[in-house]
C-alpha cells in the first residue's frame, strides 16, 4: 500500500446494523480487497453506533432546534421514520428493528419531551411484507385523531437524499397537508454538522488502538 497504512477502521454511515445495508457493504469490501495488500492490514469494523452517546446527543440537539419552529405550548407529534426492511430479514435474527427502537427510546430519554411519538418505516420496495407501520399509513391516522402538528425525525438516515428530501419533504408533506395538518416539519439530516463529525471521529479513534484483522 503506497500510503503505508498500518491500520484500517471501517465506518459505514448506517447507525443501525442490518445485513441488507452494513452487512452487504462489508461483504462488498471483503470481496474487493481479497487477495490484495489491503486484506493484510489490521482492520477494525464499527458495525453500528445506534446507542453511542455522541450520536444520540447530536440527534437530541437537532430535534430541539426543530421543535423551536412550533408555537410554544402546542402539541407536536414526533414521528421517527426509519428505512424499512423485509420482515423475513428481522425474523431471521437481524437486529435492525430492535436497534431503531433502542435509539428512539434513548433519544426520548435524553430529550425529556412531553410530546407523543410513533416509530414508523418508509421506502418499501416490491410486494413483500416489510416492517410496519408505514409513514404513509401513520399520517392519516394521526390526522383522524385530531393531531395537527408533526415533526418527522429521519432516525435511520444521517444525510439528506431522495428518501428524506423527496419522500418525506415532498410526498409525505403533501399527504399531511391534504389530511389537515397545520404544520409539518422534517428534521434535516445530520450531514456534515460539526457535532456529528466529532462523534464519528471519536468512534474511529476509539477503535484505532484495538484494530484487529477481520
Amino acid at each position: 500500500v503506497r500510503e503505508r497504512v498500518s491500520k484500517l477502521v471501517l465506518l459505514p454511515l448506517y447507525p443501525h446494523y442490518s445485513k441488507t445495508t452494513t452487512g452487504s457493504s462489508l461483504n462488498e469490501w471483503r470481496r474487493r480487497v481479497a487477495g490484495t495488500a489491503l486484506a493484510r492490514i489490521p482492520t477494525a469494523v464499527i458495525e453500528n453506533y445506534h446507542d453511542d452517546p455522541g450520536y444520540l446527543d447530536t440527534l437530541v440537539d437537532q430535534i430541539e432546534r426543530c421543535l423551536q419552529k412550533f408555537p410554544a405550548g402546542e402539541s407536536v407529534h414526533l414521528l421517527f421514520s426509519a428505512h424499512g426492511v423485509p420482515t423475513n430479514v428481522i425474523a431471521a435474527g437481524d437486529p435492525y428493528q430492535r436497534q431503531i427502537e433502542e435509539t428512539t427510546r434513548l433519544v426520548l430519554g435524553r430529550g425529556q419531551w412531553r410530546h407523543a411519538h410513533t416509530v414508523c418505516y418508509q421506502s418499501k420496495v416490491g410486494s413483500g411484507r416489510w416492517l410496519q407501520p408505514s409513514i404513509h399509513e401513520v399520517i392519516p391516522q394521526l390526522a383522524a385523531r385530531g393531531q395537527r402538528r408533526v415533526l418527522v425525525v429521519p432516525i435511520s438516515f444521517v444525510s439528506d437524499h431522495i428518501e428524506t428530501l423527496h419522500e418525506i419533504g415532498v410526498e409525505v408533506r403533501e399527504q399531511a397537508q391534504q389530511t389537515g395538518f397545520l404544520q409539518f416539519e422534517m428534521m434535516p439530516g445530520l450531514n456534515d454538522g460539526a457535532r456529528f463529525i466529532r462523534a464519528l471521529a471519536d468512534l474511529v479513534c476509539e477503535r484505532v488502538p484495538a484494530a484487529v484483522v477481520s
